[in-house]
């Protein structure tokens, strides 16, 4: 019996994804948090987590033999970005909290760790159920 790759992972892979992406935008927000009139940019995660998990954002491929894999999430791809309303705005123009970025970023940085650890896990059971133990 074949396994099917994309259901073993689930959401996982698009996670990461969207995790990757959120932290290049944080760590643009860091080093720019002296740039007059930089606006600092964030991805609705929530949403964009919700749109992975709905499905809304694979792509279909025209698949020709029964043990051909489908498409493969799209979900970083897909995620909107928005600007992120500043608590304290700056005389200069920018929009950069620096607390507030490095929060973000450190949050992020956890949650993209802990999925890793989860993809791994169901990478080591793939391969335990592969060589049948």
């Amino acid at each position: 019996m074949p396994i099917n790759i994309d259901k073993a992972l689930g959401d996982l892979p698009g996670n990461l994804q969207l995790y990757s992406r959120r932290s290049t935008l944080l760590a643009a927000n860091i080093a720019n948090a002296d740039t007059p009139g930089y606006k600092a940019r964030d991805i609705d995660f929530r949403a964009a987590l919700a749109k992975a998990a709905a499905g809304s954002n694979r792509v279909a491929l025209k698949t020709t033999h029964s043990s051909h894999l489908g498409g493969t999430p799209r979900a970083a791809s897909s995620a909107e970005l928005q600007y992120r309303m500043p608590t304290q705005p700056s005389l200069d123009g920018n929009t950069v909290d620096l607390q507030t970025e490095r929060a973000e970023f450190i949050q992020n940085a956890v949650r993209y760790q802990s999925t890793l650890t989860f993809l791994s896990g169901r990478f080591k059971g793939l391969r335990a159920a592969i060589k049948g133990e």
